[in-house]
């Protein structure tokens, strides 16, 4: 991929440096999909240089790299990863049948890269089928993927999106995931998603799902009224509806420390749908870098 904005990415030279603080552990990567219209050096070079550890790499149609192609390009970014010092972790994938060759090459040459976890593609709940016969399917397609994830030394990270996806009520998630052992599949927990279905009672259900947990996604959003119609819509961290105070101690107290990945679904004049931004490319750059500052100072005082 060649970036497809004429500003140089020498742009980024102009962000400071992350902080030379001590981060505990923490494990912070950036979703590409937010940085789509960079080619793979300037991303990987952007990305580090605002902080990150390393990259949640989307590895799907349409993604950085397309399945079919996973043998000559996952190299290839994972190669311009190393040179800016990023570690190889997390890779959002569309991965589902154990069966099918291309899902099976993907975790077979991810896994042989250093990769830890990816993404399994969604299960959805269907009127053709009552809620109890998903949660069954549920727990036949995540065996069949702890099987397969034993196979290449991977885990796999089932993200709870809100709507009608199995897994938004985490109650269904722990169920699929009962008896699953979280080294090979686990939930990858999106608090904000957690929060938008739960509400209030969204730690009841964090406390459920916690031993199952093996990644986490953050982001924050606001509940907003437009044409009369409420829906949420997502904010820079720090400036939603999220307590990432309580959130932060929670995952201390259970002894969660888990690679994560932040996902800057709000304004970044396109960039945050997967788009070429109409903004400069250090104004992209700047406002990520503010939520990757928020997690490492909030992750300090807790």
């Amino acid at each position: 991929m060649k970036a497809s904005n004429n500003e140089s990415s020498t742009s980024i030279s102009k962000i400071s440096q992350a902080d030379d603080t001590e981060t505990k552990g923490l494990n912070l990567s950036i979703f590409s999909k937010h940085l789509k219209f960079l080619d793979y050096n300037s991303m990987s070079e952007a990305v580090a240089e605002m902080g990150f550890d390393g990259i949640d790499l989307t590895l799907r149609p349409n993604g950085h790299v397309l399945p079919e192609r996973v043998e000559e390009d996952l190299p290839k970014v994972t190669e311009a990863m190393k040179v800016f010092g990023l570690k190889p972790n997390m890779i959002c994938s569309n991965v589902k049948d154990a069966t099918n060759p291309v899902d099976l090459k993907v975790l077979e040459v991810a896994s042989a890269l250093g990769y830890t976890n990816y993404r399994p593609d969604l299960l959805t709940y269907t009127d053709d089928k009552t809620v109890l016969q998903v949660v069954e399917d549920a727990k036949t397609y995540f065996a069949a993927l702890e099987t397969l994830n034993k196979k290449f030394e991977i885990s796999g990270s089932y993200i709870n999106l809100p709507g009608q996806f199995f897994g938004s009520a985490i109650w269904d998630l722990h169920s699929g995931l009962n008896g699953l052992n979280p080294k090979y599949i686990g939930s990858q927990y999106d608090i904000t998603h957690a929060s938008i279905e739960g509400g209030t009672n969204w730690e009841v259900g964090f406390k459920l799902i916690a031993p199952h947990i093996n990644t986490l996604v953050i982001k924050d959003y606001k509940w907003t009224k437009k044409n009369g119609q409420w829906n949420f819509e997502y904010t820079p961290l720090g400036e939603g509806m999220v307590d990432f105070k309580r959130f932060f101690t929670l995952l201390k107290t259970h002894n969660i420390n888990v690679p994560i990945s932040i996902h800057t679904e709000y304004d970044l004049g396109g960039a945050e749908r997967g788009e070429t931004p109409n903004i400069a490319h250090k104004d992209v750059f700047n406002r990520i870098k503010k939520d990757v500052v928020f997690v490492r100072e909030l992750w300090e005082e807790v």
